[in-house]
């Protein structure tokens, strides 16, 4: 409500939706208290388009001056492993590669919700089932898994 406010009182709501405007400082409140939440999750739980949010929650982050990091992956990790009933074994490795891959510069432009996804394949749980938990696809799973390998010098 916070930084609804804050864009009502700098006039960024002028030619945007309420609930779109509204949604997109959720999604923002989300990043800012590293609550992992993906754009595709607010969006499927809203009644706005993603584009229409993204877009918003981009206007009202750079002219509010809103300090955002980007989403660290290892955050999706404990709720992905539940959800798919891993252990935390599995759990730990995944956060491990995660580090890893991070040293090396992988995670940079990809989404940490795939990339986190990746991780959690194995010989229990069959990528579809991981893409399903993680809302991304198969090929994004495959493509993530394929360059941990390489980062972790399995190849």
């Amino acid at each position: 409500s916070v930084i609804y406010r804050r864009a009502l009182n700098e006039d960024l709501i002028r030619g945007r939706s309420i609930e779109g405007v509204a949604t997109s400082a959720l999604y923002a409140a989300c990043r800012q208290e590293g609550i992992p939440r993906s754009l595709d999750e607010v969006a499927e739980v809203s009644r706005v388009p993603q584009k229409e949010i993204g877009r918003t929650y981009r206007y009202i982050s750079q002219e509010l001056g809103l300090e955002l990091k980007p989403v660290d992956p290892k955050q999706f990790v404990p709720r992905f492993a539940s959800a798919l009933e891993l252990s935390e074994e599995v759990q730990s490795k995944a956060t491990e590669i995660i580090d890893v891959s991070a040293e090396q510069g992988l995670l940079s432009g990809k989404s940490p919700t795939g990339f986190a996804a990746s991780l959690l394949c194995n010989e229990k749980k069959t990528q579809r089932e991981v893409a399903e938990v993680a809302q991304v696809t198969e090929v994004t799973i495959r493509n993530r898994y394929q360059e941990q390998i390489e980062a972790m010098g399995f190849r």
